[in-house]
C-alpha cells in the first residue's frame, strides 16, 4: 500500500525475511546472535539491551505505528517499549502490542483492552487470533499441512526423531511414550576460528576480444532488424510510430524499473493522472461555444469533465499520500516557486506563436512531455517525489494549455 514499514529481531535471520518483502531492517551495533530455541530470540545482554533502547527511542519519534511481538518461551514478554518512548510518539500514532497475552511489550498497554495514553491509541487485546478466526484457521491449516507435508507423502511417509521440530510433535510411538520431549541443545556460541588462509588460484583473465564481439554481435543484429522494418514498411506515418513507441518504451523502462517499493502507489496515482491526457481530445470537440450546439460536442464536454476529476484527484491523492511520508526532520518546501518557470514557459510560447514562429509548437510540446517524464523519474525516488508530482502538474497543464492556445491560433488564421 505504499507505507514505510521497519522491522527489527535479534535473531540474524530474520533480516533476510524482512528484506524479502521490501522493508528495511533496522540493526544495532553490537555483535551478538539473538537466535534461542525453538526458533524463539533469547534474552539478551545488558550491553545489547541499552543499544536497543536507544533505537526503539529514535524510531518512536519517526513512526505512527508500532505493532511489537516478542515472546519469550516460559517468561514473561519483555517490555521493549517504555513509557517515555509513547510519550515522544506522534499525537494519533497506534501501539499494536501482541504481546498482551503475557505481560505485553508495551509498558502502557492494558491487557485486554483499547486504551489511550498520552493522545497515543493501544490496542492490547489478548482474543487477536479469536476475532480473524478466518485468518487465524487458514494459517494454521497451512502450517500443519505444510508440516506434515515435510513428513513425508503417503508412499515416503518417515518419521525422523532427531528432527527437532518432529520429535517434539510426537507423544506416542508404537506404543511408547515420548512426551515430554528432551530439552533442545543450547545454540553453540559462534566461535569465529582462526583458519589459515586458502590460496585460491586467481581466475582467468577475460577475453576481451570474445567478450566485445558478442555486444558488436548482439547491435549488428537489433541494427539490422531496424533496416530490416523500414524496407517492409509500408509508408512513412508506421516508422514515425514505431521510432515513437522504441524512444517510449526505453524511457519508460529506465524511469519505472528503479522505482523503490514504498513509492508504488504514488506513482500510480500520478501516472492516473497523466493519462487524463485524454482531457484534451474532448476540448478539441467541444467547438469553443458556452453550450454544446450538438450531441458530438456534449459527449466531449461529458469526457472532458471526466477526465479532469481522474486530472485533480490524481494529483491530489499522490500529494496527500506524499505528505503522509512527511517527517519532521524533512527541509521545508517552496514547491510554488516552480509557477515561475511554468509562467515564463507559457507565455514565452504565446508570444512566439503569435508571431509566427510555427516551428515553437513542436518545442513547447516536446517540454511538456519532459515535465511529465520528468514527474515519473521524480517519484522514483523519495528525495525527489515531491518535486515529481509538481512537475507532472506543470506538464500536464502545459499540454492542455497548449492545445488550447494553438487551437485558437489556428481559428483566428
Amino acid at each position: 500500500m505504499g507505507a514505510i514499514v521497519r522491522a527489527f529481531d535479534t535473531r540474524a535471520a530474520v533480516k533476510e525475511q524482512v528484506e524479502s518483502f521490501g522493508a528495511e531492517f533496522l540493526e544495532v551495533h553490537v555483535e551478538e546472535s539473538g537466535e534461542g530455541t525453538g526458533g524463539y530470540a533469547k534474552e539478551m545482554s545488558k550491553e545489547f539491551i541499552e543499544a536497543e533502547m536507544a533505537l526503539f527511542a529514535k524510531q518512536a519519534k519517526e513512526v505512527d505505528v508500532i505493532i511489537s511481538t516478542a515472546l519469550i518461551p516460559g517468561k514473561k514478554a519483555p517490555v521493549l517499549i517504555k513509557r517515555e518512548h509513547i510519550e515522544a510518539m506522534k499525537p494519533g500514532s497506534v501501539v499494536v502490542d501482541l504481546a498482551a497475552e503475557s505481560g505485553g511489550n508495551i509498558e502502557t498497554t492494558v491487557p485486554g483492552e483499547v486504551s489511550v495514553y498520552k493522545d497515543v491509541t493501544h490496542i492490547g487485546l489478548t482474543d487477536l487470533p479469536s476475532r480473524l478466526a478466518t485468518q487465524a484457521s487458514f494459517l494454521y491449516g497451512n502450517n500443519i499441512s505444510k508440516f506434515l507435508l515435510s513428513i513425508g507423502d503417503k508412499d515416503h511417509f518417515n518419521i525422523n526423531l532427531d528432527d527437532e521440530v518432529v520429535r517434539g510433535s510426537i507423544v506416542l510411538q508404537n506404543g511408547k511414550m515420548l512426551w515430554p520431549p528432551p530439552p533442545p541443545p543450547e545454540p553453540s556460541p559462534t566461535v569465529v576460528a582462526s583458519t589459515a588462509a586458502v590460496v585460491k588460484e586467481p581466475p582467468p583473465p577475460p577475453n576481451y576480444f570474445n567478450l566485445t564481439l558478442k555486444d558488436a554481435l548482439i547491435y549488428t543484429s537489433g541494427l539490422g532488424s531496424l533496416v530490416s522494418l523500414g524496407m517492409g514498411s509500408p509508408n512513412a506515418a508506421m516508422t514515425q510510430m514505431m521510432t515513437t513507441f522504441a524512444l517510449a518504451g526505453i524511457v519508460g523502462y529506465h524511469t519505472v524499473w528503479s522505482v523503490t517499493p514504498a513509492l508504488h502507489s504514488p506513482l500510480m496515482s500520478v501516472t492516473n493522472a497523466i493519462s487524463g491526457i485524454t482531457a484534451v481530445g474532448g476540448l478539441l470537440l467541444m467547438g469553443g461555444g458556452y453550450y454544446p450546439s450538438n450531441i458530438i460536442q456534449a459527449l466531449a464536454a461529458s469526457a472532458a469533465f471526466i477526465s479532469f476529476i481522474n486530472i485533480f484527484g490524481g494529483f491530489i491523492v499522490t500529494q496527500r499520500m506524499l505528505d503522509m511520508f512527511k517527517r519532521p526532520t524533512d527541509p521545508p518546501e517552496f514547491n510554488y516557486l516552480y509557477a515561475i518557470p511554468a509562467a515564463t514557459f507559457i507565455g514565452g510560447y504565446a508570444a512566439t506563436a503569435a508571431g509566427g514562429y510555427t516551428e515553437s509548437h513542436q518545442m513547447a510540446y516536446l517540454a511538456a512531455s519532459l515535465c511529465c517524464v520528468g514527474a515519473l523519474a521524480g517519484l522514483s525516488n523519495q528525495k525527489t517525489c515531491r518535486l515529481g508530482n509538481t512537475l507532472g502538474m506543470v506538464g500536464y497543464y502545459h499540454f492542455a494549455l497548449l492545445r488550447k492556445i494553438n487551437g485558437a491560433l489556428i481559428e483566428a488564421i
